[in-house]
């Protein structure tokens, strides 16, 4: 059970909140946002309904995204919980129904639908969970994101202080309040039915393991900001509280946990749709088989011109990948590289090819800390505020290893120059960065930013994103991209078969790591990614990205010579995270006719 996952989901793996020993940001002009149209704020107005009845359940989360009021407190794991929760989203969404009645306009009845939906799916999800699963927290990694969220480069001063209270609160310090670990232990405890899905050996050894990291990032922290005098306390009693629990998971949930990966197929198929993916298991399994074969054949293609560009002996696509590997760049050398060279250049890639609308400042990017590193092993995206911005930009954060793979720990993906190119045109531009960018900067209805969210929207524009400048990139640089669109398939295939008890995970690794080159270290975090830390989430890129690839093909057949890339893709930006669904509808029926209209 992972309380405190954030909505987002981006780039190479799942959610984690927060800029800790970020680079100095680079002075730049604050983000101008244009007029939103007037249906906007009322559909804010809308939203807010939902948001104020959920935000006592998940406050770190609407904190993160900017909503005021919520940075001291923490989520609500006390006894009964899931119900309360259940109860106030019913409740708003009663409230929804009625306000909404009379509404005409079509943007905000569409939104409202949005809602609505966002509302039932929370309410059966929360429900099958309770059902069955038998609650565990990682309490160190909970507490660490909670933390990190708001002790940030990002976050205002006045702000940050509330970081203090928050602690305080994780800690069963603050008047009212009860020690996490001690409402994590008393949740699993109370649920003691045999018939309960258990969580995983793997990941509750790692919560054990990383115990140590998880209370020196939070200490980090507080020393950063010149706060741990204030919350002095509160971290030695924190210190105290997750050693603890540590031992009580060695001693009493370790021996319980499970070994087998496979899901009951109810949970399986909600966890599917809570991240977009709205066909069969069985019928993902297959297209992706497809695009593996094909992606694979497209490797071998281009591996031979790269081997004579490189001098390379073999010409197998895998070998290329490993010599293209090497040397790698040092510690110090990946983040000017990716700053001074790649970001740069693919910012004017994407003017001089006319692929999409760019912001007037760079883009921020910086290296992981061992504490991020070990909650979230791969590089990501952290989305800026969505509500109330004042000019904080999102950053791409790259992770040199993966603390959970033990000996085996470090990346030999992602520091070295052919690497460098797709993974910034999909954790930056024209990816992700732009996406959440261009959010905030064109007022974008909270509905489709917040409740309109899932993996497939999200992760599928950056993998879009990555396909629209691989032609521009250096031969190198393609090879990698493709070597990339291959681990999406891969993704897309194995995630489904370990969770159907199809594979294994031994399996798993040999794939990832003999046919599609990776490094040991990445392809834990994968396996990791598909059996424990949120099965059904690697699906979404593939499925995402072919989605937009059908509605690209459908369009240009619509609108021949007078399909216009930019404006297409510009405008798909401006819908904010619509399902593919309602992006189609947007597509066809207000895109299309307006450039018909406007080439006559």
């Amino acid at each position: 059970m992972k309380t405190l996952t954030l909505a987002i989901s981006l780039a190479l793996l799942a959610p984690v909140a927060a800029t800790a020993n970020a680079a100095p940001a680079t002075k730049t002009a604050a983000p101008v946002a244009k007029p939103a149209p007037a249906w906007v704020a009322k559909s804010n107005a809308y939203t807010q309904i939902l948001i104020l009845a959920q935000a006592p359940f998940q406050p770190e989360q609407v904190s993160f995204f900017g909503v005021p009021g919520f940075d001291d407190k923490v989520f609500d794991f006390g006894p009964g919980y899931a119900k309360r929760f259940r109860d106030a989203t019913a409740k708003a969404k009663a409230e929804l129904v009625a306000k909404s009645a009379t509404e005409t306009d079509p943007n905000v009845k569409q939104d409202i639908s949005i809602l609505l939906q966002a509302a039932d799916d929370q309410i059966k999800a929360s429900e099958v969970n309770e059902r069955l699963v038998r609650p565990w927290l990682d309490v160190g990694q909970t507490v660490f994101t909670g933390i990190q969220s708001l002790l940030s480069d990002q976050t205002p001063q006045d702000r940050r202080a509330k970081a203090v209270l928050r602690l305080q609160r994780y800690a069963g310090l603050a008047p009212g309040s009860t020690a996490l670990a001690e409402l994590a232990r008393q949740r699993y405890d109370e649920r003691s039915d045999k018939g309960l899905l258990q969580p995983t050996q793997i990941e509750v050894q790692q919560a054990i393991d990383n115990t140590e990291t998880y209370r020196k990032g939070i200490r980090d922290l507080f020393g950063k900001y010149r706060l741990d005098g204030e919350a002095a306390a509160a971290l030695d009693a924190f210190d105290r509280q997750l050693a603890d629990y540590a031992a009580w998971a060695k001693s009493t949930v370790l021996p319980t946990a499970r070994t087998d990966y496979k899901l009951p197929d109810e949970l399986y198929a909600l966890q599917l749709k809570g991240y977009g993916i709205d066909i069969d298991p069985r019928v993902l399994i297959e297209r992706a088989q497809l695009e593996f074969m094909e992606t694979r054949n497209a490797m071998q293609q281009i591996a031979p011109l790269v081997a004579k560009a490189k001098g390379l002996k073999s010409t197998d696509y895998v070998d290329v990948i490993r010599e293209l590997k090497y040397p790698q760049f040092k510690d110090d050398e990946v983040e000017p590289h990716y700053r001074n060279i790649v970001m740069p250049e693919l910012d004017r890639l994407i003017a001089a090819n006319k692929v999409v609308a760019l912001p007037q400042r760079p883009m921020q990017m910086r290296l992981g800390t061992p504490a991020e590193n070990a909650a979230q092993s791969a590089p990501h995206f952290l989305p800026a505020p969505l509500v109330g911005n004042t000019g904080q930009q999102g950053v791409f954060v790259l992770p040199l290893g993966n603390p959970n793979a033990g000996a085996d720990g470090i990346y030999d993906d992602f520091n070295y120059p052919a690497g460098a190119w797709t993974l910034t045109a999909h954790e930056g531009r024209p990816g992700h960065e732009l996406q959440f960018t261009a959010m905030v900067e064109r007022g974008v209805s909270l509905a489709r930013t917040l409740y309109a969210f899932n993996s497939v929207n999200v992760e599928g524009w950056a993998l879009y994103a990555e396909a629209e400048m691989v032609p521009y990139e250096p031969l190198e640089g393609q090879l990698i991209a493709l070597q990339f669109r291959l681990l999406r398939a891969a993704r897309a295939m194995l995630d489904p078969m370990i969770n159907l008890g199809l594979t294994d995970r031994d399996t798993v690794m040999r794939v990832l790591t003999e046919e599609a080159g990776f490094s040991k270290a990445m392809a834990k975090q994968e396996v990791d990614r598909y059996s424990v830390n949120s099965p059904g989430q690697a699906g979404s890129y593939f499925y995402g990205y072919s989605r937009i690839m059908q509605l690209r093909a459908e369009t240009e057949l619509a609108l021949g010579d007078r399909f216009d890339r930019k404006a297409f893709n510009d405008f798909l930006l401006d819908q904010g995270l619509l399902p593919p669904a309602l992006l189609a509808k947007a597509v066809r029926e207000v895109f299309v006719p307006a450039q018909k209209q406007k080439a006559k």
